[in-house]
């Protein structure tokens, strides 16, 4: 063999039997091949397993799927190469021409406007309600055959509980799918509820460091399999090595959800207490009027802490400017404690009275909590909260 051609094919480093890396290897590859041109057939026709081009699977990739599922509680799950991609990828597999969604105030931006604006130019409507209206939801469901129903909890900003067992209830009595957006809640919450598909971005809690991006779909397996096709040919796939760094955060994630809840209860019950806040919205304070919602749901109440700043829109940015650990950016579930301000976060899109239902004002503020000393981030808070209000 000519070098040319050896450093095209490089020597094989098999591992020997009964030894094998601790950490598994990034299967850095685009393609992968078979012995024989008949199993190469035979694995195209669905006869065989293997892997084959890793826009439609690859074994690093595979490996964070199964991870996933098993701690959401299902059979099988997709990656893609962000979270929004998740979420549109998933409703345009799902829906067709002439259905209809139902979907609520309190949810994501870009997952409205995917519902609003790109499937309704494809021609499927929507109904919009609040997630607290189940006398609405039960009316829209029963009003025109609904194709899936779509929400979150806890829902961002405001960490409103959607009652989870009467909407999946309501949903499934209509024949409607129901699928969640449980980011906020994480892996290992609201898998004993009959959610038909989860949703969750990996760029938060499952990768854990803010440096790469991801998204993922979880289900049985039946739905997540009639999903693939769709999927490959959309192209959003997730990078083997992004999928490798997403695995490494995941070592980390449990031991970090839980200290970074317990530093937001204590962040909450501060802010709760300080004369320049109007509300907090945390659902582990006993004030949240859906904690005994939370309680019953959750294990865990999220690293999320959104309050109504007494002083408004000018009160906050003198807020956001003053604060030292906390960094003005999106995203959350990060290392790093962060914060966004309403203009950050507003439906402008909304009507006067949709932007009622979503609890956000002018002088709300959505922190998410980091992994730094709780007290110093109580003292940071304290002291901008202090100037704010001057």
């Amino acid at each position: 063999m000519k070098k040319p051609t050896r450093v095209n094919h490089p020597p094989d480093v098999p591992m020997p039997a009964g030894n094998r890396p601790l950490v598994a290897p990034i299967y850095q590859s685009v393609k992968f091949e078979f012995e024989t041109a008949e199993d190469t057939e035979r694995f195209l026709h669905g006869e065989r397993a293997g892997f084959f081009y890793s826009r439609t699977s690859n074994p690093t990739t595979r490996q964070l799927e199964l991870l996933l599922a098993e701690l959401q509680g299902r059979e099988d799950c997709l990656v893609t190469a962000t979270g929004v991609g998740v979420i549109a990828q998933t409703l345009l597999a799902l829906t067709k021409q002439g259905d209809h969604v139902l979907c609520f105030v309190e949810t994501y931006n870009p997952t409205r406007y995917l519902i609003r604006r790109l499937l309704g130019r494809f021609g499927v409507t929507h109904t919009m309600l609040s997630v607290e209206d189940l006398a609405g939801i039960e009316r829209a469901l029963a009003a025109q055959p609904t194709r899936l129903v779509l929400f979150e909890s806890p829902t961002n900003p405001v960490t409103k509980i959607a009652d989870i067992a009467a909407i999946t209830r309501l949903a499934h009595g209509a024949g409607a799918l129901a699928v969640m957006d449980n980011t906020f809640a994480g892996f290992h919450q609201h898998g004993e509820f009959e959610v038909d598909l989860f949703l969750h971005s990996l760029t938060k809690y499952a990768s854990g460091a803010g440096d790469v991006m991801g998204g993922a779909v979880i289900g049985r397996t039946g739905l997540v399999r009639a999903l693939r096709t769709d999927f490959g040919v959309l192209g959003g796939a997730l990078d083997p090595h992004a999928a490798f760094l997403i695995l490494r955060g995941m070592k980390t994630y449990f031991a970090r959800y839980r200290a970074q809840t317990a530093s937001a209860l204590r962040v909450a019950e501060f802010l709760a207490a300080h004369t320049a806040v109007a509300r907090v919205h945390y659902p582990g304070l006993p004030g949240h009027p859906q904690h005994e919602l939370a309680r019953r749901q959750m294990q865990d109440f999220g690293t999320i802490v959104t309050f109504d700043h007494k002083g408004g829109a000018s009160a906050v940015r003198r807020f956001a400017d003053q604060l030292r650990y906390f960094a003005l950016a999106v995203s959350l579930g990060s290392t790093e404690s962060l914060l966004v301000t309403s203009q950050m976060m507003a439906g402008r899109e909304l009507s006067a009275e949709q932007q009622r239902l979503s609890g956000i004002t002018e002088g709300t503020v959505r922190l998410s909590i980091g992994l730094e000393d709780v007290d110093d981030l109580l003292e940071d808070l304290n002291q901008a909260l202090n100037a704010s209000a001057a």
